[in-house]
């Protein structure tokens, strides 16, 4: 008789199995497993095993131990364009073979990469970039610091347990989880070439990975604008400006410099926290200068999806801004709350869904006023809905600030002379995810998510065609990591 070990192995191949032949027709199949028939749930592992301190590592070697080692994937060895590259061109050739087998794999097939926010975008990058004709799904597991996308879809924010029992826990969460659409969001930033010199200040790896120069393009071309150094890039969960970026920024300073202390997610919770006090975010109104308030740094412009470019109005106040695709915002806040009928009538809102092609536009005074988010019905000061948003800085009394996009952060210089620093925020695309049933984030064509329910009783303040530009968006080359970027920093 088979023991309960043995037959909660053989589960696990039936329902999750990928055959060597498929994953690496090179490798030595003797040992093969032969499978009677399609696994329920295929999936491919993604893991960033520098994430979560030893946690990584850990849930490598479980992975393998209850799966075809060849289907787990250690993100500091392979890069997942590589191996999504070979994984579907193998495909193709053994359905042109007729292979049965990989033809109903491949519509059955699931993904799950485990990191933080930065290492699950850098994979969401890839398979976007890709643009397969049956994108598989995927699940995120939390192993950084914020994890706003696995909250957001009800992964939790939690570092997972990595024993055996864990695992397999979470493979069933994943069989049994609903496919969701989310935006993905184009951003274009563009400034003056320094007559002298590089870049600098900016050095090219002081950008986030989701943001890096393109190659020149023809005189001819209409994005060629002669004397500019542009970047572009994507998101899928926000991109803020402001102080909240500022301390971020002071946050990845600090674990650059020491890598051995952030090996502990409620330590690098704590140390958050604190320099959120030593950066002054707490007490903005006495420590923060007003010249670096968001109304005195640039003039912001939104566009509705079918609609002309129109100013915002920032109240003068406001110290940080968060362009928001998710209900999820430093480590599980919702900014933007649930605005109650007689606010979305009125100031023309429609639910905050993650599918929608609508971008959230949140502000915040001080730390202090983001607290009010810990309280119900607590939310920042909505700014607008917007399917575009374009940030013109221009010569003022600051010389930088700081933006993030999916919790990196960077310094950006502003202009010193007459120059103009242009950051644009378009609506790009879709890719699809796993959730599981009741997560927070609702779409736009689940009936369940248009309940007419109130939100708060107050407020606390104030399809247009894709460019060529957008168009050549996608990770390959804009979400690859550098292979000189040691992946242990990477949030």
């Amino acid at each position: 008789m088979a023991s309960p070990e043995s037959n909660s192995k053989g589960n696990l191949e039936r329902e999750f199995y990928i055959p060597t032949y498929i994953l690496a027709p090179d490798a030595s199949q003797s040992e093969d497993l032969q499978l009677p028939d399609v696994p329920t749930c295929p999936v491919l592992v993604f893991i960033n095993s520098k994430s979560g301190g030893q946690l990584g590592g850990d849930l490598l070697h479980t992975y393998r131990s209850l799966l075809n080692k060849y289907q787990v994937f250690d993100l500091g060895e392979e890069t997942p364009d590589s191996v999504l590259r070979r994984l579907y061109l193998n495909l193709e050739k053994l359905k042109n073979n007729g292979d049965e087998f990989a033809t109903k794999l491949e519509e059955r097939l699931r993904i799950i990469v485990a990191g933080g926010d930065g290492t699950a975008g850098w994979l969401l990058g890839v398979v976007s970039d890709l643009k397969l004709s049956k994108p598989p799904p995927i699940a995120t597991v939390p192993l950084g610091t914020g994890n706003n996308l696995p909250f957001a879809f009800g992964w939790g924010k939690k570092n997972p347990g990595t024993d055996q029992n864990s695992v397999i826990s979470f493979l069933k969460q994943v069989m049994d989880a609903k496919e969701m659409k989310m935006d993905s969001w184009h951003i274009l930033m563009r400034m003056r070439a320094p007559k002298e010199g590089s870049c600098d200040p900016i050095a090219p790896l002081e950008l986030p990975h989701s943001l890096h120069a393109f190659h020149r393009v023809s005189s001819s071309d209409e994005l060629n604008v002669e004397g500019c150094h542009t970047f572009r890039g994507g998101f899928w969960n926000y991109f803020s400006m402001g102080m909240d970026a500022q301390v971020s920024y002071a946050f990845h300073s600090e674990r650059k410099m020491n890598p051995e202390k952030f090996k502990n997610q409620l330590v690098n919770q704590s140390t958050y926290a604190r320099l959120g006090c030593t950066q002054g975010w707490f007490f903005a109104s006495l420590f923060h200068p007003s010249s670096r308030n968001i109304a005195q740094l640039a003039k912001v412009k939104i566009m509705k999806r079918q609609g002309e470019w129109q100013d915002l109005h920032i109240p003068h106040s406001i110290r940080s801004i968060v362009c928001l695709n998710l209900p999820s915002f430093s480590g599980g806040l919702n900014p933007w709350g649930t605005p109650n009928s007689n606010k979305r009538r009125d100031r023309d809102l429609t639910p905050p869904f993650v599918d929608d092609g609508h971008l959230e536009v949140v502000g915040f005074r001080d730390a202090w006023h983001g607290m009010v988010l810990l309280a119900p019905n607590g939310h920042g000061t909505r700014l607008a809905q917007a399917h575009r948003i374009r940030f013109e800085f221009h010569k003022g009394t600051a010389d930088h600030t700081f933006m993030r996009i999916d919790g990196e952060p960077w310094k950006q210089p502003l202009p010193v002379d007459d120059d103009t620093v242009v950051v644009e925020i378009a609506h790009l695309g879709q890719v699809k995810m796993l959730a599981t049933h009741g997560c927070r984030s609702k779409s736009m064509h689940d009936l369940s998510s248009h309940d007419n329910h109130d939100g708060d009783d107050g407020d606390s303040g104030e399809e247009d065609s894709v460019v060529e530009e957008q168009r050549k968006f996608g990770a390959a080359d804009t979400f690859k990591i550098p292979d000189e970027v040691d992946i242990s920093h990477l949030s």
